[in-house]
């Protein structure tokens, strides 16, 4: 006989979608605004619920896509909320998501027919219900993550500036760098290419440009290389 699940409690399954963006100088967080109570005219994460015929995944991206028009970027799943009294209205539990994009390169999807908006994080209104600690779990993982692996390259342009890949790493670990210190570290992991090209865009002298080189550090890795920033 097939058990019964009809004297269970019954909750909704909320996904919130945290994204990250940098355009070459500043980390942001991409907002909507709340068009429905309770917290109308709020800003929130891009959030909904989970549907029978989908897995979390699908819901986040289909989320995402529905609130900002952004489509087919990865998703990565954080943490789950499931403080008792996290939603006024109902019984939620919630599913983060987050990722770290061109900001610059999904501007145009975010047309007038959203309500989405770009914020740095230094000047990011405050957030609906827990929405605001769901941020911090992220940013704390993606500096993590920056701290332990070249998160971010595909960020940048394919041959990019020592200047540009600090820039990307500090507003990542939301601190300022010493160059000397940083040029040496990146130098000293042996995963970049120099090239003989340079930016004249910079200084009189120019900047050399770099190439991040991903089958070497892919090889690196299978040796046992432990990349630490």
């Amino acid at each position: 006989m097939i058990h019964s699940y009809s004297s269970e409690d019954k909750v909704l399954l909320a996904v919130d979608c945290i994204i990250f963006g940098f355009d070459e100088e500043e980390l942001k967080i991409l907002l909507i605004k709340r068009d429905f109570k309770p917290e109308r005219g709020k800003w929130s994460l891009m959030g909904g619920f989970l549907k029978k015929d989908e897995n979390l995944d699908q819901a986040a991206n289909r989320i995402l896509h529905h609130l900002t028009g952004i489509n087919n970027v990865y998703l990565e799943q954080l943490y789950n909320f499931s403080k008792v009294d996290r939603d006024p209205v109902e019984r939620t539990l919630s599913v983060s998501y987050f990722a770290l994009i061109n900001s610059a390169e999904h501007n145009t999807e975010l047309t007038e027919n959203y309500s989405a908006k770009w914020f740095t994080l230094s000047e990011a209104p405050s957030l609906i219900f827990d929405h605001g600690k769901m941020v911090k779990h992220a940013i704390s993982r993606l500096r993590y993550r920056a701290s332990n692996g070249p998160i971010g390259f595909e960020l940048l342009p394919e041959k990019f500036t020592m200047r540009q890949l600090q820039k990307l790493y500090e507003a990542i670990l939301g601190e300022k760098l010493d160059k000397r210190n940083f040029i040496n570290k990146i130098n000293s992991l042996d995963i970049l290419v120099k090239l003989d090209e340079k930016d004249m865009s910079s200084s009189r002298k120019g900047s050399f440009l770099y190439k991040f080189d991903q089958q070497k550090y892919k090889r690196k890795i299978d040796d046992g290389f432990s990349f630490k920033l």
